[in-house]
Order: C-alpha cells, then structure tokens, then sequence
C-alpha cells in the first residue's frame, strides 16, 4: 500500500492520498477516488496544457498510463484498472500477498516493523478508574476493557505507553459515607465487605431524601477529611485499602495489569500550587465565594468551593500537570464514559489556556455505557450488577457447553477449567470490545455471555481448530514455503487478501482509539479460514504445505488480535 501512495503523490502531486479496500474484492484489492479529486479542483492536464474541466474517468486513464510507467508490477501490483465514475482498482500480485503473510508467521519481525509506528513516542493512558468503596460494577468494564486494548494496541506500535489507574478516592461522595458509617455502620470498618460500605452509601441517599440536612453533613465531612481530621482520614484509609484488594482480584481475573494507580487523593498536596498558577495566570475568577474558570462557550468550571474544598475538576487538572513533569507525553488518552464529554472539554481547554499542552494532544475516548433496558446503572440506587456476578454465570454457562464436548473428556481437570476461564473471560470481553465504543451497550445475559456467532469463543474455537490441523502434519517449515501452488482457489485468494490487512488494522484501531477495528477483523479471518476449512482438505494433500502455511498465518494472526484485546487463546476447545 505504501508504494502505491507513494507513486500516486508523485503523479498527482497531491499529498493526501486516501486508499480503501472496496466492498466487492472483484474490484481489487485497494481503490482511490483521487481521479475524481483531481476532475474537480485541476484544470491542467497532465501534459502541462491548459484544459477544461475533464470527466474523472479521462483523469483516471491520464493517471493510470503514469502509473504503468513507474510502479513496479513485478513485485506488488499485477494490474491497474479504471472503473465507473474514475475510481482507479488495484489487484495485488499473490507472491505478493504470501509475502505479506509469510512476514506474520516471522513473529519477531513483524512485530519489529509494527513497532517503527511509534518509536520515540510516549502514551498516557488513563482508564478504568473504578470508585473507592464500590464493587466493582460491570459499568467499569469498558474503560477498563478498552483502556487496556488501547494499551496493547499503542505498545506494539512501538510507543512507550503508560497506564494510569486515576482511582476515585476523593471527593464529596467519601463524607456521604463517612456519615453512613457513623450513623448506621454496625461493626468496625475494617470488618465490613466492600458490599458493606456499598449498602451504607445507597443508604445514605434513602435517608437524605427524607432529610436533605444529611447532605450538609457530608459536605462538613468532605471539609474535614480536606484539612487533615484524623478520624475522617483513619475512616476514608480503611475504605481504601478494602476496596484495593477487591480491585486487585477483579484484575487478576481480567488479566489486565496498569501501570499506576494514582487516586484523586495522590494529588492532593499539589492542589495549592495549581490553583495558585491559575491565579498568577489569571485562568481563574471568583464567583460567589469560589474560584471559577469561564468559558466563551461552554459553562465555567469550578476549581474551588465557597467553603474552601477542591472540585474533581482541579484535581484532573493537578494529574495533567503531574503527567507531564514526570512522563513527558506526546498524547495523553482519557479512556472515560461519555457523560464526562462536558468535564474534559473544559479540562482540555484550561490546559491550554495554561500552556501546559495543545488540546490536540489530548484525546478523550468517549465510550458508550452499559444500560440496563430501563436506564444507566446508578449505585446510589442500588441499581447496578457486580462484574463478578457476570463472570459467574458466564463461566457456568462455558461449563455447560464444555460438559457436552468430546474434547473437554480427554482434558485434565485443570485443563479444562483453564479453558473455561479463557472462554469465560472470552466471552465477555469480546462482547464489549467488538461494539463501537462510541455506543450504549444494554446490558443482556445471552449477549453478554453468548458462545457462538460473532464472539471471543468464535474466534478461540477457530484458532483452537488452526492447533488442530498443525498438530497433524508432518510439515515443520511454514515460513518459506517456496513455489507457489499452480493453482491457487478463491478462499485462499480471500484469506491471503484478509491476511494481508492485518498491520493497517492495527494501525486503524490506533488512529480511532477503538480495538472494535480490530474485533472485527479477526471476526472476518476467522470465517474466511472456516469457509477455506470446510471446502478443502489440507493434510495428505498436493497443496499440503501451502495450506499449511496459510493456517499457521490464520492462528498466528488471530493469536495477535486475540491478545492485543487481552483475550487469552486455546489450544483444545
């Protein structure tokens, strides 16, 4: 592909040259609209006369006979053709394309040209970010999920990534529950469950609706735990430490591992100083008592309170000013529900005001939530599902179907609840991570843990069965496989052009913070494999090693995917 642009820059002279795969793969394997780009803004031709404005399929002839004289066909391209409306087609040489998928079986170098995507660059990564005396609630999924496909994705492209787990360990919210506790807490609280505390925090909300001076309380709590009250400190640490270890677990489960876990309250030293550089910068007014940042087109920020507490807001702005003294990042991603748009839009552009960094180098990925039918899960309702309990009933259900299997039989006890825990984990993930981020999700049991169609357990089913046909042959070269077939059928022709796709993918999932991209990619070589698979033997025949070959590209390419979503593969299934 990038020959191709390249020669195109030089015959058009244009340097945004945008290249697609059509829909119809009869149309070739990349195609261009640039002819129609030139018809429209040139009225030179490409003789050097003045001309009229000409049909876009003369402008694609024009650039197709330039084409023919430079590209080299020999190596990548077999043949150029215009079609309707001036689209110009390529059709890629299939050396060419075995090529390509001979250099993912060569695991070290293709992930060695992944990485010169990004060298040199570094990645902030804030996502997950549960709250502190909460379960763990399948709401967190996504950023959690996301965040971290995000980071593998970035990672192999070769950027220095950091993950940030920005903790919700402060705020308002912790004198609500230091008041719960004291009201209504019956045992000490470092007895209580992370289920405990969640009960006294919904709790409080029942009760302040009857009595709205239970909310002063809490505010007078929040100012105390602020200025240092040793009780309200011993309180809001004992909270913390219960709700870290229940995080831990929950990760351990997800396999996902962040880099940092710096809360809300980690910054909290630094806090004067911002809101000092504010002032001196003059970013900040009062308003009534409070320190409040304006806008000329969105609503002011609040950076202090009239009684002299801090805002969330002037803490993301500390964590912003911490990142760059200590990583020095050239993005930084926020990784955080949709509903916060409004805060990071001020966020971003407060940043800039300050000069601290250009708002383009600050990308809020704006995911979707998970809804129940009747609306967004609120744990101060009480109306929210714990991610353990989802993990529970998707492992039973893997189980189930796992029990009727031939091939769960001949495992070993510890075999098989291995792979029920990948399928499990599988399953959910691929779930969130295959839907566009952007969107809501509403929460469904059969979707959330559904074992077949479009699915994680697809997908390690189809590299499970690639294992399969690899342990059968005799064949241990799958790199250089040499001569190609005489004949090569369609579904081969199909799976090298999706093989060929897997680089830019990751590339695309990057460039649109979304690892969806790269979901259903893998969706798609898994059924172009199972078409390949099901039309054609491949052991103890003529084209044995070529097929071979395009197996251990297929796992190798779904065993990538699979793992930059952090889902785990299996080897029987």
């Amino acid at each position: 592909m990038d020959e191709i642009v390249k020669k195109l820059k030089v015959v058009t002279g244009l340097e945004n040259i945008r290249l697609e795969h059509p829909t119809d793969e009869r149309f070739g394997d990349y195609s261009t609209n640039i002819a129609m780009v030139v018809a429209t803004h040139l009225r030179q031709g490409f003789g050097g006369q003045e001309n009229q404005k000409k049909n876009p399929i003369e402008v694609a002839k024009e650039i197709k006979n330039k084409l023919d004289e430079i590209i080299d066909k020999t190596d990548t391209v077999e043949k150029i053709e215009v079609a309707g409306g001036g689209f110009l087609n390529f059709y890629l040489k299939k050396e060419y394309l075995v090529k390509q998928a001979e250099n993912i079986n060569y695991e070290t170098e293709f992930r060695s040209s992944l990485g010169k995507h990004g060298l040199g660059k570094t990645v902030v990564i804030d996502y997950s970010a549960p709250n502190i005396a909460k379960p763990f609630g399948i709401g967190h999924l996504r950023s959690t999920d996301i965040g971290q496909a995000l980071y593998n994705i970035y990672k192999i492209l070769g950027w220095k990534c950091i993950g940030d787990n920005h903790l919700g360990d402060w705020g308002t919210q912790f004198g609500k529950l230091i008041v719960a506790i004291k009201k209504w807490g019956d045992k000490p609280v470092e007895k209580m469950t992370i289920g405990d505390l969640e009960k006294l925090y919904v709790k409080f909300h029942e009760e302040a609706e009857k009595d709205p001076k239970l909310d002063d309380e809490a505010r007078e709590w929040f100012a105390k735990l602020e200025k240092g009250d040793p009780e309200a400190r011993e309180i809001w640490q004992k909270c913390v430490d219960i709700s870290i270890i229940e995080f831990n677990q929950v990760y351990d489960m997800l396999g996902v591992k962040i880099d940092f876990a710096h809360g809300e309250a980690f910054y909290e030293k630094m806090l004067p100083r911002v809101i000092a550089d504010l002032n001196k910068k003059k970013v900040c007014s009062e308003s009534q008592g409070a320190l409040i940042v304006e806008f000329d087109d969105m609503p002011p920020a609040m950076i202090q309170k009239s009684n002299g507490t801090t805002t969330y807001f002037t803490r993301d702005l500390a964590t912003v000013k911490y990142r760059l003294k200590e990583w020095l990042p050239d993005l930084m991603i926020y990784e955080v529900g949709v509903d916060q748009a409004l805060h990071f839009r001020q966020l971003f552009k407060t940043v800039e005001m300050m000069g601290w960094m250009e708002q383009k180098a600050m990308v809020h990925v704006a995911h979707g939530l998970i809804r129940w039918k009747g609306g967004k899960f609120s744990t101060r309702e009480g109306k929210t599902i714990h991610l353990d309990e989802v993990i529970d009933r998707a492992r039973e259900k893997a189980k189930e179907i796992a029990n009727s299997t031939q091939v769960s039989k001949e495992m070993t006890a510890a075999e098989k609840k291995k792979m029920i825990e990948a399928v499990a984990i599988g399953a959910i993930k691929f779930n969130d991570l295959s839907q566009d981020p952007r969107k809501d999700i509403i929460f469904d049991w059969e979707r959330v843990m559904s074992l077949q169609g479009d699915s994680g357990p697809y997908l390690q089913y189809t590299y499970a069965r690639c294992q399969s046909v690899l342990s059968k042959t005799k064949i241990l070269e799958q790199k250089n496989i040499g001569d190609l077939p005489k004949e090569i059928n369609p579904e081969e022709v199909a799976l090298l052009r999706g093989l060929n796709k897997l680089e830019e993918k990751i590339v695309e999932a990057a460039e649109r913070y979304s690892p969806a991209v790269i979901a259903e990619y893998l969706v798609k070589i898994a059924r172009l494999y199972n078409e390949f698979y099901g039309k054609h033997r491949i052991i103890d025949q003529p084209e044995e090693t070529f097929r071979i070959f395009l197996t251990k590209a297929t796992a190798n390419t779904i065993g990538l995917g699979l793992g930059l979503l952090g889902i785990k593969t299996v080897e029987r299934m």
